[in-house]
């Protein structure tokens, strides 16, 4: 069973900078895609930033510019380095993994870890 640990959350003042760490029990590299999402109060649960196995990656339009989605396939980790944070982007942050095999796709979620902007 594959298992995602986040870190990295907390309290930080706008135009901070936090860097989120997903880590996971096996390789990542068996992972077609590796994502962040977020989830503030009240919202439905939104994609933040994607990373394919071969490396390109997406950005929700919100946080272009200000957030880069890694990977170390070495360390079993993905991170998300956040810059320039406002309140708005506080919010639990989510950990996801998807994969493939024979067939069939297998989705992994891990338990959120809380970043909060506010001064």
């Amino acid at each position: 069973q594959v298992q995602l640990v986040e870190s990295g959350g907390g309290l930080v003042q706008p135009g901070g900078s936090l860097r989120l760490s997903c880590a996971a029990s096996g390789s990542i590299f068996s992972f077609h895609t590796m994502a962040w999402y977020r989830q503030a109060p009240g919202k439905q649960r939104e994609l933040v930033a994607t990373i394919a196995r071969g490396g390109p990656t997406t950005y929700a339009d919100s946080v272009k510019g200000r957030f880069t989605i890694s990977r170390d396939n070495a360390k079993n980790t993905v991170y998300l380095q956040m810059n320039s944070l406002k309140p708005e982007d506080t919010a639990v942050y989510y950990c996801y993994a998807g994969e493939s095999r024979i067939g069939v796709m297998y989705d992994y979620w891990g338990q959120g870890t809380q970043v909060t902007v506010s001064s």
